[in-house]
């Protein structure tokens, strides 16, 4: 079973890309973060000629998340994260397919930081460990995969001595990552490459992506059912290349079934 995760960058804008990659990469699951397209607007037809049967969380001009199965039935669990009523952006969708829960996230940015933006990022970032928590202590098998927005590591950004004072990197930031993964995720990229230098999203500025000067900030944390199960992830690199595209590129785990 191969799932995938990608920040489209806009559903409906780069339509022809996200098309071209699903046919190409022919992922089982795909879950995607800022569709920028409110409920109405997302193109479903689209995507059903595709092959594919969706569930999406949409919001005018920012944020939301779908998920994506081809020829397969989509169990909707929830699609806002729990623990602040008041809070509307679209960021969070959960699902069963074929027998695993598929957190969809895409974490806040927080930038500037510090201010207001940092704060609710860090606040997210605690519901999100505090949901995390009771979806691992189901024994179920789970996927958390998206848009963290953060570099766990000085190995997941091109010259991290330039993102210090970032809400992507600051200190608190790559804490709150640590104290989820210590529940007990596998981050399936650095199980399999732990050394490599491995990017996810290239700024469309000073040739970021004919560079390489990259950060890693799409990542799959996987419950201990699916860390036995995994048997390769990768980053569809080219794709951040095409005319077009998203600035981040596809990220996908393949699991043994």
């Amino acid at each position: 079973m191969k799932i995938a995760t990608y920040n489209v960058n806009g559903v409906n804008g780069r339509l022809p890309v996200l098309l071209r990659w699903l046919q190409e990469s022919a992922p089982d699951v795909a879950c995607l973060q800022e569709l920028k397209a409110p409920q109405e607007k997302f193109p479903e037809q689209a995507i059903l000629d595709a092959g594919y049967n969706a569930i999406w969380h949409g919001q005018k001009s920012w944020n939301g998340v779908a998920i994506l199965a081809k020829n397969a039935e989509i169990k909707e669990v929830r699609r806002v994260l729990p623990g602040d009523p008041e809070d509307i952006h679209s960021r969070y969708i959960e699902a069963v397919v074929n027998g695993i829960t598929i957190g969809c996230l895409y974490l806040p940015n927080g930038n500037p930081a510090p201010g207001p933006k940092f704060d609710y990022k860090l606040k997210w970032f605690e519901r999100l460990t505090l949901h995390a928590a009771e979806l691992f202590a189901s024994g179920k098998p789970v996927v958390l995969t998206g848009d963290y927005n953060v570099m766990p590591t000085e190995i997941d950004v091109y010259k991290p001595e330039r993102w210090v004072d970032d809400a992507l990197f600051r200190p608190e930031t790559r804490a709150a990552f640590a104290k989820l993964t210590a529940q007990g995720w596998t981050d399936a990229i650095r199980k399999l490459y732990p050394n490599d230098t491995i990017y996810t999203f290239w700024d469309y500025f000073r040739n970021a992506y004919g560079r390489n000067a990259g950060l890693r900030i799409d990542h799959f944390l996987l419950s201990p059912h699916l860390d036995k199960r995994l048997k390769a992830a990768g980053v569809d690199k080219n794709v951040r290349g095409w005319e077009k595209s998203s600035d981040h590129a596809p990220v996908w785990v393949e699991l043994e079934d």
